[in-house]
């Protein structure tokens, strides 16, 4: 899913993270996805963070986004 993100085009991703309800969709997907993927304890905890927290700190992705182009500690 990390892969599929990072693949869409800049206004995609910024979209896809603008829609509050979507951005939290896309948030789980990809940390989930990242932790399956990495299996790292790391991984798990911001997985969790996200899954708890996810609206808020979607805003913070989205500007993240913006600047560098991938999530945070997604890239």
């Amino acid at each position: 899913m990390k892969a599929w993100f990072n693949k869409q085009s800049r206004i995609i991703q910024l979209i896809l993270l603008l829609i509050p309800v979507v951005n939290w969709i896309v948030e789980l997907c990809v940390r989930w996805s990242n932790f399956f993927e990495k299996k790292g304890l790391f991984s798990l905890i911001v997985a969790i963070v996200y899954t708890i927290f996810g609206l808020p700190l979607g805003w913070l992705d989205f500007v993240w986004c913006l600047l560098f182009k991938h999530l945070v500690f997604a890239k």
